[in-house]
């Protein structure tokens, strides 16, 4: 490679003896001027030994920064000869206009006190005049002109320079004393003499700004888009304002914080609330209006100030009334009507002992005025909703109702705290306030769906809620304060007790719901569900016509259910098609008869009576007990040449699968006194199916009904088909006590079963049971598996 010798013309010879003046940071590249601040005595010494007309220093940068009397060795070695143009002394500190003319290398330091002198070689640059130099050059500009384009702060006077026709290395460094670059970048590039190689670096490193640029002017737009879009809003948010106040449509914030304070007048809060409330509107009238935590503040003092404190609804209670009006709303339900009724005689009498304490006396303590949590239990649609409207109505308070159904997070049930965004309060206190008194009838809906997960469990938080001895100082984590809750009536309401939590279910008295009978629903749909069909699909009562025996004939083939919803589905179902029939036909009225019944709602889905046309081997009616009311099951044996195998079908839970296991022991080890052959149970398969295999099937209470259909399939002999039976079985024959008897002596009487067989310890049960059933199915108390089979086998 040939090198080509540049000597600047003002440059002495290139052997030197010249004072050197260190530099904490930085470097002073050649071709480059630059004013520098020095203060300490070796430097200000070095400075007047260099200063005058041809007289050069040598700048050379420390090792460290942070040394205060630096010595030869903590310096680099290669330097920058300097010109001190100009120097303004101010106080203790100099300040020196410096021109750098050329790269020196100390060869040896000769002097270190006052201040330091070396001996110095000039350095040259090295480079060849070739279309590689000339294409670096170009990319070089190019890069240097789009970094100032895209905003590069750097002296106009160096941009000039190097617009202007200078050399190769003299614009790689007037470029690189512009670079934001550490002291030792910087160093390695004054130390680089081939020119090639030096802008080569620079480039690298002006890329790597061009990207930094790049991304801060990214940033800038983004921040500058946001910020015009505030400032916008802001302005639009005051003109729109400045309007509304012009219109009257907008007060001032000053008479908004009087608003408050009139509403907190008027308000009967206790004396802590009220001390918080008034805090909390202090703190909004010293907050700007553009404040956004302004707008939580009003957010939290409305719901405050709209909350009923001591707000009652307190009507005087007239039981015969509330017995007319839970009759006029409700049909049958007698003992949960007996049960409502008894709480409010309780509420009655408290309200006489209440306004008979004569000032100065002692007040009734605490204690005494704990209310009982009612929990209405029972399958879906028997009126457990609708009952909690007619008790409000009886009592005179306001009804407000949340669905649980389904809830999994605590913060439906305590609300979410102010610090969150978008928190709000928890259903209970909502309800409180759209309720407008504190003493409403609350319903509870679905308690035994609550779900939890993650976020908390919700009945958790209702352990609180529901117990008289905290409630009276409920604090929604929203509200932040306590709230009385002790005056509110709960009701709750459940398909079933199984997934409700022990903790939960203390606080609650159960009231059980039963399935209605075929009478009762005929009752039901005459006096409640005809005409509000009629109402609900804009008909007139005039306009159709049915009679007793269609809605008996309705309820018996078109639904299956403890309750009345899908009866209610079908009449309307009915009153739809007969709306049609109107518009289309032009009639004056439609009357459903037989022929109308099967057109509107097809081909009858249930038999009048589940039982058997005629009694059958290995076939017995059992009875069960679900979440939606009493059901029938029938058990079919069927046996087959074998090793004595037995065969369960009809998805059947574990229970039960024991349940058979127990009975076919009990008539192997019974064979004798049932009189059965011993080798035909050791040579036959047995298989136990409860059809409805669809249907998920568990419990003890069919241990009699799988051991007669044993029996009956050993011994050939007929199961009575107007027999049905319930009841647990042991090993040695003992039948066992059950629950849900009401329910299942329902499901038996609307089957057409003429017969029941119950456990002797139910016995004390049948005063339940609805005099309608009593008259028609005669119970059969038994303690002993040989009595059922006596009762339930032909002979």
């Amino acid at each position: 490679m040939s090198k080509d010798i540049l000597t600047p013309k003002s440059l002495p010879t290139s052997q030197l003896t010249l004072p050197v003046i260190p530099i904490r940071e930085g470097v002073l590249f050649p071709s480059t001027e630059s004013v520098l601040t020095f203060g300490r005595k070796l430097s200000l010494a070095a400075i007047n030994e260099g200063k005058g007309d041809g007289k050069y220093v040598v700048l050379l940068t420390q090792k460290k920064s942070n040394l205060e009397r630096p010595k030869s060795s903590d310096l680099y070695q290669i330097g920058t000869l300097a010109i001190i143009e100009k120097t303004l002394t101010t106080g203790d500190s100099v300040s020196a206009l410096v021109r750098g003319v050329g790269r020196v290398i100390v060869q040896n330091f000769v002097q270190e006190k006052p201040f330091i002198m070396a001996s110095v070689e000039k350095i040259y640059d090295l480079f060849k005049k070739d279309a590689e130099l000339t294409a670096l050059s170009n990319q070089l500009q190019k890069l240097f002109k789009q970094t100032v384009q895209m905003g590069k702060q750097i002296e106009f006077l160096n941009f000039i320079k190097l617009l202007s026709g200078v050399n190769e290395g003299e614009m790689a460094d007037q470029v690189a004393s512009t670079l934001t670059l550490s002291t030792k970048e910087k160093q390695e590039i004054l130390e680089m003499t081939e020119v090639k190689k030096r802008i080569s670096k620079i480039i690298f490193y002006l890329s790597k700004e061009i990207n930094v640029l790049e991304i801060e002017k990214d940033v800038s737009k983004k921040t500058q888009a946001k910020f015009d879009k505030h400032m916008r809003e802001s302005i639009l948010r005051e003109r729109m304002q400045t309007i509304q106040k012009e219109l009257g449509e907008l007060d001032d914030e000053e008479e908004i914080i009087s608003e408050y304070e009139g509403k907190l007048k008027k308000a009967k809060l206790p004396l802590e609330t009220a001390k918080r409330v008034k805090k909390e509107i202090k703190k909004l009238e010293q907050m700007s209006p553009n404040n956004p935590e302004g707008s939580y503040i009003r957010n939290w003092l409305d719901l405050i100030l709209e909350l009923p404190f001591g707000k009652f609804k307190n009507k005087k209670i007239d039981i015969k009334k509330a017995a007319e009006i839970l009759d006029k709303d409700h049909y049958g339900l007698d003992d949960v009507k007996d049960r409502v009724l008894e709480y409010m005689s309780v509420l009655q009498l408290k309200q006489k002992q209440k306004a008979s304490l004569i000032p100065g006396k002692t007040q009734p303590q605490k204690s005494q005025n704990i209310p009982t949590i009612l929990c209405f239990v029972g399958p879906p649609g028997v009126g457990k909703t609708s009952i909690g409207h007619s008790i409000a109505a009886a009592l005179g308070r306001d009804f407000t109702k949340i669905s649980l159904g389904g809830v999994r997070d605590e913060a439906e049930i305590r609300g979410h705290r102010r610090t969150y965004v978008g928190a709000m309060p928890g259903r209970i206190i909502k309800a409180i306030s759209n309720a407008k008194t504190v003493n409403p009838v609350f319903m509870l809906d679905e308690i035994d769906k609550l779900g939890n997960d993650f976020r908390g469990d919700p009945s958790s938080a209702l352990l609180e809620v529901l117990d008289p001895e905290q409630n009276h100082a409920f604090e929604d984590h929203y509200l932040d304060i306590p709230f009385d809750l002790s005056n509110v009536l709960f009701i709750a309401t459940a398909n079933t007790l199984e997934t409700i939590p022990d903790a939960l279910l203390d606080r609650l008295e159960i009231i059980p719901y039963y399935g209605y009978t075929a009478q009762e629903k005929f009752q039901i749909a005459k006096r409640y569900l005809l005409a509000k069909a009629i109402t609900a699909n804009a008909l007139k009562k005039s306009e159709v016509e049915i009679d007793d025996e269609i809605l008996q004939k309705i309820i018996k083939n078109y639904v299956k259910e403890a309750g009345v919803r899908d009866l209610e589905r079908q009449i309307n179902k009915i009153m739809r098609k007969v709306v049609r029939e109107l518009l289309e036909t032009k009639q004056k009225k439609v009357v459903i008869d037989q022929k109308k019944l099967k057109k509107y709602l097809g081909p009858e889905v249930f038999d009048e009576s589940l039982t058997e046309e005629k009694s059958q081997v290995g076939l017995a009616t059992g009875l069960a007990w679900t979440s939606v009311g009493g059901d029938v099951l029938f058990i079919e044996v069927a046996l087959s040449p074998g090793k004595g195998q037995i065969r369960l079908t009809g998805k059947l839970g574990e229970v039960m699968k024991e349940s058979a296991q127990a009975a076919l022991t009990y008539v192997s080890s019974h064979h004798k006194e049932l009189g059965i052959n011993i080798d035909l149970i050791n040579k036959s398969n047995v298989h136990i199916h409860v059809p409805e295999g669809a249907v998920p099937k568990d419990g003890p209470s069919a241990g009699v009904t799988i051991t007669t259909a044993l029996v009956s399939a050993f011994t050939k002999k007929p199961v009575r088909r107007d027999v049905a039976m319930t009841g647990e079985v042991t090993l040695r024959g003992r039948v066992l006590r059950i629950g849900g008897l009401k329910e299942k002596a329902i499901a038996a009487y609307n089957a057409g079963s003429k017969i029941i067989i119950i456990p002797k310890e139910n016995e004390r049960d049948l005063e339940k049971i609805l005099p309608l059933v009593k008259d028609k199915v005669t119970f059969k108390p038994v303690s002993d598996v040989s009595e059922v089979i006596k009762i339930a086998l032909e002979d």
